[in-house]
Parts: structure tokens; sequence; C-alpha cells
């Protein structure tokens, strides 16, 4: 995944390895505090990102962008998110992992395994 920032009038990008809770949407993600994007999340807590599938054949390509808001878990949800977290990466339970989520407001998905082209889109209710 990669995650874009914004302080202080200046965009950053970060790649992340990630986590998708399902049922809750949210993406989680590992990164210090003290690391630029970290910073940049405390400072501003919009970001935008995208997941894409890495391939070379047009039919297949698949991914999606998203803008939404960033924050650390607490309590139940930091417990679920880290569950879901370690799941997908066994080995971060040798490290100690500074978990966030990314809750998403939009989402636009284009897959086109679906007809070339094809998007996708999902706003959150307000």
């Amino acid at each position: 995944m990669t995650i874009a920032t914004s302080a202080g009038n200046k965009p950053w990008c970060a790649s992340c390895f990630y986590a998708y809770m399902k049922e809750d949407n949210l993406f989680v993600l590992t990164t210090e505090d003290d690391t630029k994007h970290g910073k940049e999340f405390a400072e501003n807590p919009v970001v935008a990102g995208s997941v894409a599938l890495e391939t070379m054949i047009a039919g297949k390509i698949r991914g999606i962008q998203l803008q939404g808001t960033v924050y650390k878990p607490e309590g139940d949800e930091l417990g679920k998110a880290k569950i879901h977290y370690l799941k997908r990466f066994p080995v971060a339970a040798l490290m100690d992992i500074h978990l966030w989520v990314i809750k998403p407001a939009y989402i636009k998905m284009t897959d086109n395994k679906l007809g070339f082209g094809r998007k996708l889109t999902w706003t959150a209710e307000q």
C-alpha cells in the first residue's frame, strides 16, 4: 500500500505493509511515530492511498485509490487490528509494532476483470 500524507502543504508518500479488516472496513498498518509519515499522521490525519496488483497484463489490472482518516486504534479495536495484522504478517510478532488504522471515506476501484477501465466507487455514509 502506498500512503500519501501532507504537512505544511508538502506531500509525502510511503510504502507500507497492510492488512484489511473487512468487517470494519479498516486498513491496518504499522509505523513508528518518528517516521516522516508517522509524524505527518499526527499533524494531519487526512490521508490518501493506493493498493495495486502488480501485473503486465492489462486485463488483470486491479487496484484501489482511497481517501480517509488515519488514527491509532485503542481498546478492543486495537486488539482486533493486531490480530488481523499478525495473521497476515506473523513475523511482525517478533517486533515492537505501532499500529495505525485508516478509515476510508472514499474508495475507487479499477477492475479490468469486469471490463477494461471498469471503475467502482464507494463513499462512507455521512
